[in-house]
């Protein structure tokens, strides 16, 4: 790290050292404006899928369990499809004791 004197990286006459709250000391080049904190409505996310993602994750398990119905001699993919269907079937039990036990459900 390059220290007040200008030594490590370089002499930066037109840069200011600015201290950001809940941030490391940063510089900033002339004419710049220092980073603030983005929200993450800002940038595109609005939260979670709400209803239509745990409607699309039951379809999903159902769509794996009439997967196994089929013309395979092996029963590792039925393995595979049913540890999937239940990794599915968890998360979606997760989410609805989540929001029940959250101050406000979706």
């Amino acid at each position: 790290m390059s220290d007040a004197t200008g030594r490590g990286q370089g002499h930066q006459t037109s840069a200011r050292v600015i201290e950001q709250p809940a941030r490391e000391e940063a510089i900033v080049r002339a004419g710049e404006t220092p980073i603030t904190h983005e929200r993450p409505e800002d940038w595109g996310w609005h939260g979670e899928a709400g209803k239509a993602g745990r409607i699309a994750g039951y379809v999903m398990i159902v769509f794996l369990l009439v997967m196994m119905v089929g013309n395979h001699r092996g029963r590792v993919e039925d393995l595979w499809l049913i540890g999937f269907a239940l990794t599915i079937l968890v998360s979606l039990i997760w989410d609805a004791r989540r929001r029940k036990n959250a101050w406000r459900s979706r």
